[in-house]
């Protein structure tokens, strides 16, 4: 595979922390900010992801550090920032083909999805250890495949959606 201090995987490495002290601190600067933030740290995130080297597949779900009362603690504060901006449709739902009514989801839970992956990578990541390292980058562009990058989009449509409202604009937040 080559080593894990190569320029592609220290920079998604840099994005991942980025994200995570923006979640953990900045996510309480208000809509306004939080949402221009969000609008430039996801569209970035996904490109750092993108430019990783392919892993092998990893059998190991990776280490969770970000506990389920952090995950809440996030979401929470997050959805409470947004206030009715948070719900939005998701189109890409399993169950929308089945469903006879609209499948609500919400930012903050996608946002909150996002931080758990990239923290338990961050936290494994800092460790140092170069079996550990590509383990945790493994397991976290696996867990992107599967559910984070997708929670990503649809994330980042929605704030797209929220920062260009005119409506939203003349609320006084934008």
């Amino acid at each position: 595979m080559g080593t894990v201090y190569n320029r592609d995987i220290l920079e998604f490495a840099a994005a991942a922390l980025e994200f995570c002290t923006w979640m953990e601190h900045e996510a309480v600067s208000g809509r306004t900010r939080f949402v221009k933030r969000a609008t430039k740290l996801l569209p970035l995130l996904y490109l750092k992801t993108s430019l990783l080297p392919d892993m092998p597949e990893s059998d190991d779900e990776g280490a969770h550090f970000i506990t389920e009362e952090t995950y809440d603690l996030l979401r929470t504060r997050i959805a409470g920032l947004l206030g009715e901006y948070d719900t939005f449709l998701d189109t890409f739902s399993p169950d929308m083909p089945y469903s006879d009514t609209p499948v609500a989801a919400f930012i903050s839970e996608n946002l909150a999805d996002i931080y758990q992956a990239l923290g338990n990578f961050v936290y494994l990541f800092r460790q140092g250890d170069e079996n550990t390292m590509f383990q945790a980058l493994s397991a976290c562009t696996a867990a992107f495949r599967q559910y984070w990058g997708q929670s990503l989009l649809n994330a980042l449509k929605a704030l797209h959606a929220i920062r260009y409202d005119d409506d939203m604009q003349a609320d006084d937040e934008l």
